[in-house]
């Protein structure tokens, strides 16, 4: 069974690594029970087609989408956390009992809220420290998500917009080469991301700090806001030109463009200015690093 495995890497890299891979897999799983044996045989399979679609650890595209895949859950996070909110600070404002409200709740709904939790949970549990078990929550959550949309339709003025942003966040978090997950800075970073990009529109969308700061909406900027200065303090730390943690973070970033369409109301021009914030802070950032290189 390994020979035809190990044909599924590309030519060049087969003819230098192959026989070491054959040799180290066959010792590895010759004592194995055939369930076990099957859980290898498949990790070989998934790092050679990593290997062929240039996405394992040793190649740029799997660093870029290490850096990336933390940050895609933490949108996740964000997405799925303002759902929530907005929906229990409609439950609690509205006059009619809160019982009421939930019994009337139809099963569209209540599935589009209960895998926006389950997106939420899973974040939590990879970002502290559990990262494939948590990416598999979050996975069945943001695929839940896509499949409720398609089979069910849109819920609060979600347009198809948002099926295709949960699909790229999912390949994201996906393209994360298994031996780079779960870095502790990132996910700390990304943990940040998630509870400042949050708590603020949370508390807007409440009404909590309306007679505080003449805040009545939110346009969907904050949350890109945030991402976009997480990726220039990513880059000043680094001393890099800031193009790869803005691109990262770009890669990072559909579910809260989909977010500020919903929230505006389909306005696209809105939107634009929205994603125009991480060219805007890389050419800042890059700006920055050229006057701290002056002698």
């Amino acid at each position: 069974m390994t020979d035809p495995l190990v044909r599924l890497y590309p030519a060049a890299y087969r003819a230098a690594h192959g026989q070491e891979i054959a040799d180290v897999h066959r010792e590895m799983t010759a004592d194995m029970p055939r369930a076990a044996r099957l859980r290898a045989d498949a990790d070989l399979v998934a790092h050679a087609l990593r290997v062929r679609l240039g996405l394992d650890s040793a190649s740029p595209a799997g660093r870029f989408f290490a850096l990336a895949a933390p940050f895609a859950l933490a949108a996740a996070a964000v997405d799925g956390g303002l759902r929530l909110s907005r929906w229990y600070a409609g439950l609690v404002l509205s006059p009619a009992p809160a019982w009421t409200q939930l019994s009337a709740t139809d099963g569209a709904p209540a599935l589009y809220l209960l895998l926006s939790l389950l997106v939420c949970v899973g974040v939590i549990i990879a970002l502290t420290g559990r990262w494939a078990l948590g990416v598999g929550v979050t996975l069945c959550g943001l695929l839940g998500e896509a499949a409720r949309w398609a089979l069910a339709g849109p819920e609060y003025g979600e347009g198809v917009g948002t099926l295709a942003a949960t699909l790229l966040t999912a390949a994201a978090v996906l393209a994360c080469p298994p031996d780079r997950r779960g870095d502790k800075r990132l996910s700390s970073a990304a943990g940040a991301v998630v509870a400042v990009g949050w708590f603020p529109v949370a508390a807007v969308n409440a009404g909590t700090y309306t007679g505080a700061f003449g805040v009545t909406t939110d346009y969907g900027a904050w949350p890109m806001l945030v991402l976009s200065v997480t990726g220039a303090v990513l880059a000043l730390r680094a001393r890099s030109s800031g193009l790869r943690e803005l691109a990262a973070m770009a890669v990072a970033s559909p579910l809260l463009v989909a977010y500020a369409y919903t929230a505006v109301w389909a306005d696209f021009g809105h939107v634009l200015g929205v994603f125009l914030l991480l060219p805007l802070m890389a050419a800042l950032t890059a700006f920055f690093q050229a006057v701290r290189r002056r002698p």
